[in-house]
């Protein structure tokens, strides 16, 4: 069996450059299931109990809920779909009986699944800067999505202005735009609050040379924490809040625009790009109901993207 980054390059270079054919030979929904199950048995264990009847291992039930957000369907559709398609089972190896959907739904509140969901995707950023150029970027920033598939024309009209929706926040790599770091919260929040988790996960797995970020994260701790403890370049858009309209602190005064543009500022808009296709691809909808679950399918939707591609 070949290892987890010998997939991956197999999965990440013919799908860039060769992607009829190898779509013509295993479907994207075979890749996404198999590269699952194999980055899932760096992170989790067979059983998650002793006593447990041993049924289906915790790969298999996370590959599951995955397919779930790729899919965008319900717990009994992601069964649906596994019970017509004797290959896909194949994948995940299944092969007398599947588990049934009130399993799914346990494993997602009852496991670690942000925690996990945030190992793999390290992983694979991982493997994407190691193949990455020298002059590799990164880029952050947040978006929410929604907490209910109501449109906000409904909600216009019924008088209601504000929607409650669940941030996620990420770091990906321009090049590739595959994440390095994720963090997703219930409620809106400043952008800052997430910088230091995304800082720190992405400095375990990846060095590239710049990180780029909105006025959002315009804070002189951040910029000391990336050039001082990291060693990347932060070019972040500051934010006057002088009166003497100056740039407070050492880093912030050197992000004049001359200085951004300089410093190839556009390239921050890969992260735009990413949550663009997110949406388009995944959904910008939540349709949990459990405040963890919601937790949980969030990072699953970034997770499914990015094995998508």
């Amino acid at each position: 069996m070949c290892s987890v980054e010998t997939f991956f390059e197999f999965v990440h270079h013919r799908c860039m450059n060769e992607r009829k054919e190898v779509r013509g030979k295993v479907p994207m929904i075979e890749q996404v299931a198999e590269l699952g199950m194999r980055l899932g048995q760096h992170y989790l264990a067979d059983y998650g109990a002793r006593t447990s009847r041993h049924d289906f291992t915790q790969r298999q039930l996370m590959t599951c809920l995955i397919l779930r957000a790729y899919l965008k369907t319900t717990y009994r559709g992601v069964l649906d779909i596994l019970g017509a398609s004797a290959s896909l089972r194949r994948r995940i190896g299944f092969e007398d009986k599947l588990p049934h959907y009130t399993s799914l739904q346990k494993f997602s509140c009852r496991s670690n699944v942000l925690k996990i969901v945030q190992l793999m995707l390290g992983r694979m950023g991982s493997l994407a800067a190691a193949q990455s150029e020298p002059d590799s970027a990164a880029a952050m920033d947040a978006t929410g999505l929604a907490r209910t598939t109501v449109s906000d024309y409904f909600c216009s009209r019924r008088g209601r202005r504000f929607r409650r929706w669940v941030k996620v926040s990420v770091m990906v790599l321009c090049g590739s735009l595959l994440p390095l770091a994720l963090e997703v919260d219930l409620n809106p929040s400043h952008d800052c609050q997430h910088a230091r988790s995304l800082l720190a996960q992405a400095q375990e797995v990846a060095q590239p040379q710049r990180l780029y970020a909105d006025a959002g994260y315009d804070a002189e701790w951040i910029h000391e924490q990336c050039r001082g403890q990291w060693g990347v370049e932060s070019v972040i858009n500051a934010v006057q809040r002088r009166a003497d309209g100056k740039l407070g602190g050492k880093w912030r005064a050197q992000m004049s625009a001359n200085y951004l543009k300089k410093s190839g500022y556009g390239r921050r808009w890969s992260v735009e790009s990413f949550f663009s296709a997110l949406k388009r691809t995944m959904g910008s909808a939540l349709s949990a109901r459990r405040p963890d679950q919601m937790l949980a399918e969030a990072a699953l939707k970034v997770l499914a993207y990015s094995l998508r591609r």
